[in-house]
């Protein structure tokens, strides 16, 4: 039985990005607040010392900071034709586990997404009619872009973001994105110095009328003093950012921007090593009295709070509610049920090409590092005579030439022996690529729920996910294939060699950790989970932050979106939940 502990005012399930934020906004009015987090306390001195950060096969190849099976893994399966089996190892998506969560291990890609993002489904009707959408699950996410500008801001003026605004109130920005949305400032730091190879796929766009850009970075230009008074030093390009923890204090995490304040209050305690088994309800299932979690010595605590925010990874938050009975999960079979319905992911590509006359040197680079262009991104482009929606943005950021992964091969190169080591030699400084991240767009059949056969070692069912890509992303990413091809001939390299997407989804090799869904926001209690303030349509007094209240993923990494709900739904339980208790919104 579970030893009761004396009650707070919130208690906070995970310390990653969202966990922070929450954390030291709502300390700032007082409430005693604390977070349990289930894997360990991380920090930059000890955990991400410079002595042994750099060490490729511990953290990038053995993952030393990401979730194992063994702590828990899901099943997989591409329809419900077929039986959903564990993953027995993470390949596809690499959860983060630890505070600071995948904003430790993340490159930095910090992006806005389209104001049309947030009101896709009426959007995509008024411009192209219902019947164009019909077989998709498309959702407005019940808040605008407008909305959300200021959160935007905070999340980067925290992080210190290096880029080039693109619009102004309005004005479109030279040098920026012109297709992004009306922002009231700049980024709080020029962008990075480019390095060649982004800096030669910039050239070629712009050679066929395209609009290249410096990708938003949280990566740091310069140093950099944040609004809570944290110091952040200069990125210096040494290529150690996703999979990695920072060593120089130089890429945005909840280590380099929140925690080191946060961690002084005295109204704020972190609890590692705990995972949360489940929210307690009480006798009518409508108000959360805490939750029950487990600690590293194996005994059972009960911590009751006014208030419980879920701030774990997306696909956990989704579970959480499940197993914690918030919500009613999603059928696809009646489209009744909301928790878990709309799970989504990224439909990415890449072209990777070998020069003859030219050298880079991949070494010298960092996560968001590089050109990003948008001119096929979301529907800043006109999809009137093309057969699917949605968009990629097209991105040439190197991100590292690390010693063990960074292996550029032509095709037909051995894959062992002395030509495959002469090969490597050959092309190491002569090779880069360039990508698509695309759109995920939500369809009936893809979708989260609880496994019917399979449990964790507390003896809780697996989350059980079933997806594969629907057949408009797979158009949507060929096409914009083909406009990467013609950007690939531009640079006239010696060879190209692209990866197209195709189907069926496979879990086995990695291509994103971008999950979305499950516990999405909306303005309708039928087709989300959470109101637009990210509080639960069921439980009042729950609120669910992060990737997995998206309805559809766009065309870009979730990071910055993701950051932006945590103020916004710390500003609506400041300034209107504390006020007046109960549900903001009504059913």
């Amino acid at each position: 039985m579970a030893r009761k502990l004396p009650a707070k005012d919130v208690v906070i399930v995970g310390l990653g990005w969202t966990g922070a934020i929450l954390a030291h906004e709502l300390t700032e009015q007082g409430l005693d607040v604390v977070a349990i987090e289930r894997g360990p306390w991380r920090d930059t001195a000890t955990d991400f010392n410079i002595g042994y950060t750099p060490d490729e096969l511990r953290y990038a190849v053995r993952r030393d900071l990401f979730l194992q099976p063994a702590q828990e893994t899901m099943t997989m399966r591409n329809t419900t034709a077929q039986t959903a089996l564990p993953m027995r190892d993470y390949g596809s998506f690499l959860p983060g586990t630890g505070v600071g969560g995948a904003g430790v291990h993340w490159n930095g890609h910090t992006w806005r997404f389209h104001p049309s993002d947030f009101t896709l489904k009426s959007h995509l009707t008024e411009r192209y009619g219902a019947a164009r959408i019909a077989d998709l699950q498309i959702e407005d996410w019940g808040v605008t872009y407008d909305e959300l500008e200021s959160a935007y801001d905070r999340f980067e003026y925290l992080c210190g973001i290096s880029g080039k605004a693109g619009n102004i109130n309005g004005s479109i920005q030279a040098g920026g994105n012109p297709f992004e949305g009306p922002r009231k400032r700049d980024y709080p730091l020029p962008p990075m110095q480019m390095t060649y190879a982004p800096t030669l796929f910039a050239e070629g766009a712009k050679s066929l009328g395209y609009h290249p850009f410096p990708t938003p970075s949280a990566n740091l230009s310069q140093g950099y003093v944040n609004p809570l008074g944290i110091a952040m030093g200069q990125c210096t390009m040494c290529g150690f950012c996703e999979r990695f923890g920072c060593a120089n204090y130089s890429k945005s995490s909840a280590q380099t921007t929140v925690l080191p304040v946060l961690m002084r209050k005295p109204n704020f305690e972190a609890r590692c090593n705990s995972e949360v088994l489940h929210v307690n309800l009480d006798a009518s299932g409508t108000m959360a009295k805490g939750v029950t979690y487990v600690d590293s010595s194996g005994v059972e605590w009960e911590q009751p709070a006014d208030l419980v925010l879920l701030c774990a990874y997306g696909l956990h938050n989704a579970r959480l509610m499940m197993l914690s009975k918030i919500g009613k999960i999603y059928d696809p079979q009646t489209g009744e049920g909301t928790v878990g319905r709309n799970y989504c992911y990224q439909t990415n590509a890449g072209v990777q090409m070998f020069f003859e006359d030219k050298t880079f040197n991949p070494f010298i680079a960092a996560g968001a590092l590089g050109q990003t262009m948008d001119d096929f991104n979301g529907d800043v482009f006109d999809h009137g005579a093309l057969n699917f929606v949605g968009g990629a943005g097209i991105n040439c950021i190197p991100t590292n030439g690390r010693p063990i992964g960074f292996r550029p091969t032509p095709p037909g190169t051995p894959r062992w022996g002395s030509a495959w080591k002469k090969a490597t030699k050959d092309n190491y400084q002569r090779a880069f690529g360039f990508s698509s991240q695309g759109s995920s767009y939500a369809m009936r059949g893809n979708y989260l729920d609880l496994d019917p056969t399979y449990k964790d070692r507390f003896g809780r069912p697996l989350m059980r996910m079933t997806f594969d890509f629907p057949d408009n992303d797979i158009r949507m990413s060929n096409w914009v294939s083909d406009r990467m091809e013609e950007i690939a001939k531009a640079l006239k390299p010696k060879q190209y060699v692209q990866a197209r997407r195709t189907k069926s989804w496979n879990s086995v090799p990695y291509q994103s950790t971008h999950n979305t869904g499950g516990a999405t926001m909306g303005a309708n209690p039928k087709t989300s989970a959470v109101n637009k303030y990210l509080q639960s349509w069921d439980v009042p007094n729950v609120f669910v932050i992060g990737a997995s209240a998206f309805q559809q993923n766009a065309g870009k990494n979730p990071t910055g979106t993701v950051g932006a709900l945590a103020y916004w739904a710390a500003d609506a339980i400041r300034d209107k939940y504390l006020r007046n208790p109960g549900a903001l919104v009504q059913a």
